[in-house]
């Protein structure tokens, strides 16, 4: 099961009761002609504000400022923000290599993106506790795929696979002793398969079973995955059967509640109805019945093509 090799910024938004505009509020003496602007009169505020605090030497000002860009989808004048500001400050490091890594409001270097994320991340301080988890499970992501690595020939790549994978296993075990839901289930699908560590099916039980119980869906399909592979399947329909009734309109809320990708979500409950239908095609730890084989099996290529063929591929070779 592949990751997605996006790396994703840390979510900001803006709304009337934001402590930004509170704080805003407090030092302009302006609480209640705030409630009185229209939302871009308030927008317009908030970026002239932040402007005078930069421009009377404080430094903090550029980070929110530069949130304030993306939130507004201004990524050019985001990345200028970060740009100015990453060498004294670690949230705008962050971010700063997050644009790189995927080329918003910039060109695209994942090679200096990720350099920006392992600085911070190996220099925590106070200010990045609360981005410690989503750095080092993004930059576990990043090694797990070999994005942001140099690589000269064949020998040289295969070497680095090899390195990259350990270094993902690494920042996935960090991440997830910092309480990180997607590195818990990434770790589990590590275990699993052996990619970065030796295969351990006890280990990658607990790591599924666990980001499983905490919502992680991504968790849940490789678990029915786990669960198939060693003939338990009452146990892999029953919690199939489970997945596979999430449409695909509950996947934004869910990414919201777990705080896990929505890319992940997707193939989880892909994987999920891949293997129901499965079940249901063979009789296996439910009654047989070709007709919802066949519903799941179209399911799983709706909420992720790749995922569904993949599967269907090691069907055909006997591994399902």
């Amino acid at each position: 099961m592949e990751l997605p090799k996006e790396i994703t910024a840390e979510k900001v938004h803006f709304s009337k009761d934001s402590k930004i505009l509170n704080d805003i509020a407090q030092e302009t003496s302006c609480d209640s002609e705030l409630k009185t602007l229209t939302e871009d009169e308030l927008l317009e505020r908030i970026e002239t504000v932040l402007n005078e605090k930069i421009i009377n030497g404080e430094k903090t000002a550029f980070f929110q400022l530069g949130l304030f860009y993306i939130e507004q989808e201004l990524y050019e004048k985001a990345y200028s923000c970060f740009e100015k500001s990453k060498d004294f400050d670690s949230q705008s490091m962050y971010q700063y290599g997050v644009m790189l890594y995927d080329g918003i409001g910039c060109e695209q270097n994942t090679v200096k993106g990720v350099e920006c994320l392992l600085q911070v991340a190996q220099n925590p301080s106070n200010y990045t506790k609360h981005l410690m988890s989503a750095l080092q499970y993004n930059i576990g992501r990043a090694y797990f795929q070999g994005f942001g690595v140099n690589r000269q020939s064949d020998i040289e790549a295969e070497r680095e696979e090899c390195l990259d994978l350990k270094k993902a296993f690494f920042w996935h075990s960090e991440a997830c002793g910092n309480g990180s839901l997607e590195s818990q289930g990434a770790l589990g699908v590590m275990y699993e398969y052996g990619i970065g560590v030796k295969h351990n099916s006890d280990s990658a039980y607990i790591c599924l079973k666990e980001a499983s119980d905490r919502g992680n869906v991504y968790a849940m399909g490789n678990l029915v995955a786990h669960y198939y592979r060693r003939k338990l399947f009452t146990k892999a329909s029953a919690l199939a059967l489970r997945v596979a009734q999430l449409k695909s309109q509950d996947i934004k809320l869910l990414a919201t509640e777990t705080e896990c990708l929505p890319a992940f979500i997707s193939k989880g409950i892909s994987t999920a109805c891949f293997y129901l239908a499965r079940s249901f095609s063979s009789g296996l730890g439910i009654q047989q019945s070709e007709e919802e084989a066949k519903v799941y099996y179209s399911r799983s290529f709706q909420f992720d093509p790749d995922v569904c063929a993949r599967l269907q591929n090691i069907t055909t070779h006997g591994v399902i």
